[in-house]
C-alpha cells in the first residue's frame, strides 16, 4: 500500500460509508445536485417544487373541442430556483475552540504497522482503530449530521405551526408569547403528548398538503430526552418496544417481526444491526403515520417559562426537540470532488502524514412549511 496515493483514497471512501449513530441525513434523504465543476464562492441551483393544492371542480378541467390548451395565461408547474452558495469546510476542528481549524496527524511507522495489521486481516475497523483514524471520520459524520439537523430547525423562524404554514409547535398548542405569562397552568403539561400534540402535529401537516416519503410515511427526528417523555404513554411505549415490519405475507413467514430472533440479521425493530461486520441502518418504527428516528445529535436549547407545577414563576427550562418533516424539505449543493481527505506535504522529513477532510458545498432548507420544529420541556 503505497503511503502517498492509496491511504488518502482508503480513508477518503470512509466518509461516504453511514452509520448508526448518525442518521439525520438518512432519514432527511435531501435533494442534491453535485456539479464537479463548480468552487467556493460559485452557486449550484437547487429546484423547489410547490403545491397547488386546489384541484378544483369536475367542471374546471373540462375542455371543448375548439378550445385552445396552449394559451398565454397556461402555467407551468411551481417551481423555485434556489442557488446555494458553495463553502469551503475542513475538520477536525480544535476541541477548544470549533471555529479554529486543527489537523490529524500519524506517525509513519504507526501507519506501517497498521497497513500489515489490515493486510493480515481484511478488517477496516482495525485498521481505523489502529491509527486513530476513526476520530477523524467520527469528526465529518457528526458534523454533517448536525448541519442537517440545523436546516431544518430553521424552520421555527416562520413562526407557530399551523394547517397552513409549518414553524414550532410547543405542548398544547401554547405560542412563544405566552410562555412566560401566564405559561401552563396546574391542569396542563409541559411535556409532548402523544394523545393530543402528536395527533395535532400529524394532523396539521396532512392538512397544509405536506407529501409523505415513499412508504407513505412522514418522519421524525427524536431527541432522548423527548422519546423518554412519548415512552410514558403505553400505546406508544409497546409500539416503541417491538416495531414489526408491516404486514407480514403468509407465503413467507420468515419476514415476521420476530424473525429477526432467530434468523440473526438485522435491522428489525428499527434498531441498528450487523452483516458482515459492517452496520447496518436503522429502520426506524412507525406509529400514527409517523416514522421515528432517534438521534443523540440535536442541538440543546432552553426556553424561559411558567411552569406552575413547579411554581417560583418563569424560569429558564431545557426543551428537547422532536422534529416532523415531510420529503424535499432540506438540499444539497456539492462542487468539486466531494468530501476528501487532503495530505499536508510538510510532514517532517516522511516521519508523519497530517491531513484533515475537505468539502465544497452548500446546505439550504428548501419547503419549511414541510417542517414542524416539536418541544418537550424538561421539569
Amino acid at each position: 500500500m503505497w503511503i502517498d496515493n492509496d491511504f488518502p483514497k482508503l480513508l477518503g471512501a470512509e466518509l461516504y460509508r453511514p452509520h448508526p449513530a448518525y442518521i439525520i441525513e438518512m432519514a432527511v434523504e435531501p435533494v442534491v445536485v453535485h456539479d464537479f465543476s463548480k468552487q467556493p464562492g460559485q452557486t449550484v441551483q437547487l429546484d423547489r417544487y410547490r403545491f397547488w393544492g386546489k384541484p378544483g371542480t369536475k367542471e374546471s378541467r373540462e375542455r371543448t373541442a375548439d378550445q385552445t390548451l396552449g394559451s398565454a395565461s397556461a402555467r407551468n408547474i411551481v417551481k423555485d430556483k434556489v442557488l446555494v452558495t458553495l463553502r469551503e469546510y475542513t475538520g477536525p476542528a480544535d476541541s477548544r475552540d470549533a471555529t479554529q481549524p486543527s489537523t490529524f496527524k500519524v506517525a509513519r511507522e504507526t501507519l506501517i504497522t497498521a497497513q500489515r495489521l489490515l493486510l493480515d486481516t481484511g478488517n477496516l475497523n482495525v485498521f481505523h482503530q489502529s491509527i486513530g483514524s476513526l476520530t477523524l471520520l467520527d469528526d465529518y459524520r457528526r458534523w454533517r449530521d448536525r448541519v442537517f439537523a440545523n436546516e431544518l430547525l430553521k424552520a421555527e423562524s416562520c413562526g407557530q405551526s399551523s394547517d397552513e404554514q409549518g414553524g414550532y409547535y410547543f405542548p398544547g398548542g401554547k405560542s412563544k408569547d405566552v410562555l412566560a405569562t401566564p405559561g401552563y397552568e396546574a391542569s396542563e403539561s409541559a411535556k409532548f403528548d402523544v394523545k393530543t400534540d402528536l395527533l395535532e402535529v400529524v394532523k396539521d401537516m396532512r392538512k397544509r398538503n405536506v407529501p409523505t416519503f415513499a412508504d407513505g410515511y412522514y418522519r421524525c427526528i427524536v431527541d432522548p430526552t423527548a422519546m423518554m417523555h412519548l415512552r410514558q404513554n403505553s400505546d406508544f411505549r409497546e409500539i416503541a418496544r417491538y416495531p414489526g415490519t408491516g404486514m407480514i405475507n403468509p407465503m413467507q413467514p420468515a419476514l415476521q417481526p420476530n424473525a429477526n430472533f432467530y434468523q440473526g440479521m438485522g435491522p428489525a425493530y428499527g434498531q441498528a444491526g450487523f452483516v458482515a461486520g459492517q452496520p447496518v441502518m436503522p429502520t426506524g418504527f412507525l406509529f400514527e403515520g409517523v416514522r421515528w428516528f432517534e438521534s443523540t445529535n440535536l442541538p440543546e436549547t432552553t426556553y424561559n417559562l411558567v411552569v406552575t407545577d413547579e411554581a417560583g414563576g418563569a424560569a429558564d427550562y431545557t426543551a428537547s426537540q422532536l422534529v416532523f418533516f415531510g420529503p424535499q424539505a432540506v438540499g444539497v449543493g456539492i462542487g468539486g470532488n466531494n468530501a476528501q481527505i487532503l495530505l499536508n506535504n510538510n510532514d517532517d522529513f516522511s516521519r508523519f502524514i497530517i491531513m484533515i477532510w475537505s468539502l465544497f458545498a452548500g446546505f439550504e432548507t428548501l419547503n419549511r412549511d414541510f417542517i414542524t420544529v416539536g418541544y418537550s420541556f424538561v421539569y
